[in-house]
């Protein structure tokens, strides 16, 4: 089994609480969360409905509601609350608690709906 690779994309600092930033991957736009209590979570940027930008929502309880059309989802699973469906890949994220550094996985396969449902 090959061992996983983080890598680090900045401080926990550099994202405000409740508030998102943009990192560019090989595989692609994702976004970094912070939650009210300091959680950190990864998915891609883009609302499985009409692919607006995570990144750009606005972040409660857990959750992220899509700016364009109100779609909230899960931050740690990537599901979609109801009424509506759907789910955005998410990615594993870690906070180094001496640095404050948040580090992200890439080569960790990204969790689908497909695969859990």
């Amino acid at each position: 089994m090959t061992p996983e690779t983080w890598i680090a994309i900045g401080r926990i600092t550099d994202i405000p609480r409740r508030g998102a930033r943009c990192v560019v991957t090989p595989l692609g736009r994702l976004a970094v969360f912070r939650t009210a209590d300091d959680q950190v979570f990864a998915t891609e940027d883009r609302c499985p409905h009409k692919g607006g930008p995570l990144s750009q929502g606005i972040v409660h309880d857990g959750s992220v509601t899509c700016p364009l059309h109100n779609q909230v989802i899960d931050l740690s699973s990537g599901q979609v609350r109801g009424p509506d469906t759907g789910r955005v890949a998410t990615y594993p994220v870690r906070v180094d608690p001496a640095s404050e550094t948040i580090e992200l996985c890439l080569d960790a396969a990204p969790a689908l709906a497909e695969a859990a449902e």
